[in-house]
């Protein structure tokens, strides 16, 4: 059992059907904090960067943080990092659930996965024993068949983390799902584990992690309980209602982006809200593995054209699936993320594009015949057809597999889609909300809200309130949330933690359970680094800082509705002052002086 860190990393070549157990290079260990962080950075020292994301070259790496599976906080997060197939970017995706603790459980910090099988294959995880087993009869199971399946023949204790039909077809989007309804969503990593024939990775860890000085962490576990019971929205709004609070938050904020980013309020969103959701498919909520917030939702359908029972939606599904779509079908809107969870696809992704073919297909664009059926804004059962033929890669659902910018691209209208760097943003108009459209355009990893979430401090007012309309500024707000966010996911903490405790109690946490003396500025620097890590590698793989930018709506049509009517994103004037705060050049290149400064040279 290893204090944080355990120095292991597991090595599995699907070529040769090989798993090895190898130390952990533990002065990168040191620099880059563990999860995101660490897998970055080996990612960067073993693929080129122009490597065709659905090759056997690129590789899939699955990553724990030190403090993940210890207590205190939420502390059951995982990374999985690779080269994404739908932006040509960096992938870096976050998932909890109960599967991560299992994976540091058994012994590892990290699990590089390499090369491709010559069929379909499952990895299992028994402690320090590890081994690749037949998954024939696996492939083109959805992802909760798949868990119970291997479950049965390998331990009934196990957790599971696998990939749905979309993933063995290579969606652009698919998802990795742990836990039946917990996914690395983002950015398509579930493509890169088809790509490989890999099925599902199952895991069965009896050890632990211990705190190199226990008495410290106990007391900081202490502090960070008393702050997370203490604040409104980790003590009261998520476990309240879970994420789906937000829904009429955003919409009376003018920012919640409605059919396809044509308004920025929606006239149903009461329907589709988390207000609705208790009082209609909720039966409870739900934690990851230690966590006190436990903003999860399990559901159940009752209506009489859907049935089905799942966790689920969270707020950007209520809003992709919803809204985004003019739908305000709340049952529709469930089903299709159950459908979503079951064959394993990015509900952002998915309902951004199938946002997208609506509006091609109301602009005389995209015909009835060629997608198989109206798709017309409003219509909650389209939405739920178009997501199971995009799960089954069944006719047009072919074409929405490939994300909304190259099925817009294909019709010769990229400019419908609502995406930076090829991935769709979320549930927050950058119009409405300046540093939000800022944060979209410089995510390493394309539109993205988890990677510096402005709405904190610009709609919720935490940890200050700032408006969400003044750009001075945001640059250096952007720069802290990004590099903050960046730890976070390294240490293995879930970012909700963030709106109760800081880089403090993250730094005062490491340090006991690894025995290291980081200071505060050191771990800011770490952020830093990784942020640039990862920055480096995009300019590598051709992503130039030309795509640092937004889709033309939002940077030139007026929000045409609500409080922030005749809105558009200032991104041109934050861009500069933002490159300036990251000790970037006026193009967006980190200077010399900068990578040197940070190790990365």
């Amino acid at each position: 059992m290893g204090n944080g860190w355990h120095g292991k990393l597991l090595r599995v070549n699907l070529t040769a059907k090989s798993c090895t157990t190898e130390p952990l290079n533990m002065e990168w260990a040191a620099a880059f904090v563990g999860g995101r962080g660490l897998a970055s950075r080996y990612l960067v020292n073993e693929i080129d960067p122009a490597v065709d994301p659905l090759s056997s070259a690129n590789k899939l790496i699955l990553a724990t943080g030190p403090l993940t599976g210890t207590y205190g906080a939420a502390n059951g997060r995982y990374m999985v990092v690779t080269k994404s197939p739908l932006t040509g970017t960096i992938a870096c995706s976050n998932s909890g659930g109960y599967f991560p603790c299992e994976l540091k459980y058994a012994g590892y910090d990290l699990v590089i996965i390499e090369g491709k099988a010559d069929r379909p294959l499952y990895l299992k995880i028994h402690n320090q024993q590890a081994e690749l087993a037949d998954a024939s009869h696996l492939w083109g199971k959805t992802t909760g068949e798949t868990e119970d399946l291997i479950r049965a023949e390998f331990h009934g204790d196990a957790k599971v983390a696998s990939i749905g039909p979309a993933g063995e077809q290579m969606v652009r989007f698919a998802c990795i799902v742990n836990d039946k309804h917990r996914a690395a969503g983002r950015s398509g990593v579930g493509a890169v584990m088809g790509s490989k024939n890999l099925k599902a990775v199952a895991v069965r860890g009896t050890g632990g992690v211990a705190a190199a000085n226990k008495e410290a962490f106990r007391d900081t576990a202490r502090e960070t309980l008393k702050l997370l019971r203490e604040h409104p929205v980790t003590a009261e709004g998520l476990p309240a209602l879970g994420t789906a609070i937000l829904v009429n938050i955003i919409n009376q904020s003018g920012a919640l982006p409605t059919r396809n980013s044509q308004c920025g309020t929606f006239e149903a969103a009461e329907e589709i809200s988390g207000e609705r959701l208790v009082q209609t498919f909720l039966k409870r909520n739900k934690g990851c593995m230690g966590c006190v917030i436990a903003c999860g939702r399990v559901t159940r359908l009752a209506d009489p054209r859907f049935s089905g029972s799942g966790e689920g939606p969270e707020y950007e599904s209520l809003w992709s699936l919803g809204a985004a779509c003019g739908v305000s079908d709340l049952a529709a809107i469930v089903k299709a993320n159950y459908l979503c969870d079951e064959y394993g696809m990015d509900t952002i992704t998915m309902g951004s594009t199938v946002a997208c073919a609506m509006e091609l297909y109301e602009r005389g664009i995209l015909t009835e015949a060629e997608a198989g059926m109206p798709l017309k804004f409003g219509d909650g059962n389209a939405v739920v057809k178009l997501v199971e033929m995009t799960g089954k890669g069944e006719g047009f659902g072919c074409q929405a597999g490939l994300g909304s910018y190259r099925l817009a691209e294909k019709y010769g209208a990229p400019e419908l889609s609502m995406s930076v760097k090829k991935q769709e943003f979320p549930a927050y108009d950058g119009r409405a909300i300046q540093g939000m459209g800022l944060e979209y355009a410089t995510s390493n990893r394309g539109g993205c809200h988890v990677r510096g979430y402005l709405v904190s401090p610009e709609i919720l007012g935490v940890p200050e309130k700032l408006d969400p309309q003044v750009i001075e500024g945001k640059a250096a707000w952007a720069k802290a949330f990004q590099d903050v966010t960046a730890v976070v996911d390294s240490a293995g903490v879930c970012l909700f933690t963030t709106f109760g405790i800081g880089i403090p109690q993250v730094t005062k946490l490491i340090n006991a359970a690894t025995g290291s003396a980081f200071s505060e500025e050191e771990m800011m620097v770490a952020g830093d680094r990784i942020y640039n890590l990862e920055r480096l590698f995009n300019l590598k793989a051709g992503i130039d800082p030309s795509q640092d930018t937004l889709p033309k709506r939002i940077l030139g049509e007026p929000l045409p509705d609500g409080p922030m009517k005749g809105s558009v994103s200032r991104l041109p004037e934050m861009l500069p002052e933002y490159y300036a705060a990251r000790g970037w050049d006026p193009k967006g290149i980190p200077t010399p002086e900068k990578t040197s400064s940070l190790g990365l040279a």
